[in-house]
């Protein structure tokens, strides 16, 4: 078979079509798809508001009127879990991608600077690491106050970390390549090379990297509006109504089989999807797991 260099084929777009080969690929990838066509259009479209209560309805089993049933306040549950899960996906982008942002660039600088630079920057990752999650949390809404914009400064403040250093280990197997020992010799400046020569070259890393911290990122807020640190009410996230159903699941078992559901389904989808994707970007990798 002939390589995408000889065919004119481009790096990203070979790997497109090495994902779509496999059916788990694209099932995954049609399922992710069809879940954030369903949490960003559905409340738009349900006759109900996710807030709206019903207290004489109270708790009901699913039926006609309401497909997934009510909670006890006599919420549409359906649309409860489709507003739920427009914030948790909100959530696993943004902070996904803010950590990947920030990452990225403190990896790529930290790797090429070298020397002390390096050695100090990766000082400051090292500590950062060591402070407990929860605290930071904590010490967020005691200065702050419970905002939803904190859960993407929290988890961003977290994810990042293990962002720049797969970023540094890329850095530092390509700086000294032909390639930029050339763009040096030309004189080309720090920045130049960044852009140019190293961003190009650790996108697909990037990418899978990327993919695969999106369901953490998604767990991580769950499991803090579990603890009531998260979302807060009138708001609901995925977290936020497995916390309300495992309150009442052996009364109204309902109210936690289908955000559960949707959540289980969700992060099985991701990461079989961001599997996908690390064997489409490394052939090498997908050989490995086939032998």
């Amino acid at each position: 078979m002939s390589s995408p260099a000889m065919t004119g084929v481009s790096p990203m777009r070979a790997a497109g079509r090495r994902l779509m080969r496999s059916r788990i690929n694209a099932c995954a990838l049609g399922l992710i798809v069809m879940l954030v066509i369903l949490c960003g259009v559905g409340p738009e479209l349900s006759p109900y508001e996710q807030s709206q209560q019903n207290l004489e309805l109270k708790a009901t089993n699913p039926s006609l009127s309401h497909w997934l049933g009510t909670d006890p306040l006599g919420r549409d549950m359906l649309t409860r879990i489709l507003h739920g899960g427009r914030v948790s996906l909100e959530v696993g982008l943004l902070a996904t991608a803010v950590a990947a942002v920030i990452g990225v660039f403190y990896g790529m600088i930290s790797g090429l600077a070298g020397g002390r630079a390096d050695a100090a920057m990766m000082r400051v990752v090292d500590i950062l690491y060591a402070f407990p999650f929860i605290n930071f949390v904590i010490l967020l809404m005691v200065i702050v106050g419970r905002e939803f914009w904190l859960i993407f400064v929290a988890i961003g403040a977290v994810e990042w970390l293990t962002m720049a250093r797969v970023v540094r280990g890329q850095v530092l197997a390509l700086k000294n390549l032909e390639f930029v020992t050339a763009a040096r010799a030309s004189g080309a400046g720090f920045w130049h090379i960044v852009w140019k020569h190293l961003l190009p070259n650790v996108t697909g890393p990037v990418i899978i990297y990327a993919s695969l911290t999106v369901p953490g990122v998604m767990l991580l807020e769950a499991a803090l509006s579990f603890l009531g640190l998260g979302i807060q009410p009138p708001d609901a996230s995925w977290g936020v109504l497995i916390r309300e159903g495992a309150s009442s699941m052996e009364t109204y078992p309902w109210l936690l089989l289908y955000p559960g559901l949707f959540f289980s389904a969700t992060l099985l989808a991701l990461n079989l999807l961001g599997d996908g994707l690390r064997d489409a970007f490394d052939p090498k990798s997908m050989s490995q797991h086939q032998a």
